[in-house]
C-alpha cells in the first residue's frame, strides 16, 4: 500500500509541475512591452502544405528591446510567415523588407498594461483550478486505497501531504503572477 501512496504523491507532484510549466509558457506569450522570441511560439506557417512552427522555418532573434527579427531559411517563406503572424492576432504588424520580417512592439499604454495584467491573472486562475483538480483526483485515489484496506491514519497523512503540495504549487502560481505583473507595469 505504501508504494501505491508514494506513486500517487509522485504523480501528483509531476502533474502539478506540468500545470506550472504550462502557466509559465502562457505568461511568456503575454507581451510586457519587451521583445521576446517566445512571443512567437505557437504560431505556425504553411510550409509546403503542412503547418510548421516558425522556429523550425526561420531564425527568430531580438534586435533590441522593442524589435523582433524573423529571417526565414528560404526567401519564398516570407509571405506565408507574414500571413501567419498577422493571423495569429498578437497585435503586432509585421514589416517585410524582402529579406527579413521585423516586428516592432509599440510602447504599452496604462490601460493596455492593466488589460494584460488581467489576462495574466486569468491564466493564473486557470493554473490554480488545474492544480486543485489534480489534488481532487489524488485524494479520490487515496480514498479508493482506503476502501481497499489502507489504514485511516495513513490515508489522512497522505491527504495532508497532497494538500501541502497543493498549497506549495498555488503559492508558486502567485509568485509567477506577481513577477509578471511587476514586469508589465514597469514603464
Amino acid at each position: 500500500m505504501s508504494e501505491e501512496l508514494e506513486l500517487i504523491k509522485m504523480d501528483t507532484e509531476a502533474t502539478m509541475q506540468k500545470a506550472i510549466s504550462h502557466l509559465e509558457t502562457e505568461l511568456i506569450r503575454i507581451r510586457a512591452g519587451k521583445a521576446n522570441p517566445n512571443m512567437l511560439d505557437g504560431i505556425v506557417a504553411d510550409y509546403y502544405g503542412s503547418p510548421t512552427p516558425l522556429a523550425q522555418i526561420a531564425n527568430i532573434s531580438v534586435l533590441d528591446a522593442r524589435t523582433i527579427s524573423v529571417q526565414p531559411w528560404e526567401k519564398n517563406m516570407l509571405q506565408p510567415i507574414e500571413r501567419a503572424i498577422i493571423a495569429s492576432n498578437i497585435g503586432i504588424n509585421p514589416q517585410n523588407d524582402g529579406n527579413y520580417i521585423r516586428l516592432f512592439l509599440p510602447p504599452l499604454t496604462e490601460e493596455r498594461r492593466k488589460e494584460l495584467v488581467k489576462r495574466c491573472y486569468s491564466e493564473g486562475e486557470n493554473g490554480k483550478v488545474s492544480i486543485r483538480n489534480i489534488r481532487r483526483d489524488s485524494i479520490e485515489q487515496i480514498k479508493k486505497l482506503q476502501k481497499d484496506g489502507l489504514s485511516e491514519d495513513a490515508a489522512k497523512d497522505a491527504e495532508a501531504e497532497v494538500q501541502e503540495q497543493t498549497n506549495r504549487f498555488i503559492a508558486l502560481v502567485e509568485k509567477h503572477l506577481e513577477a509578471k505583473e511587476k514586469e508589465i507595469m514597469v514603464v
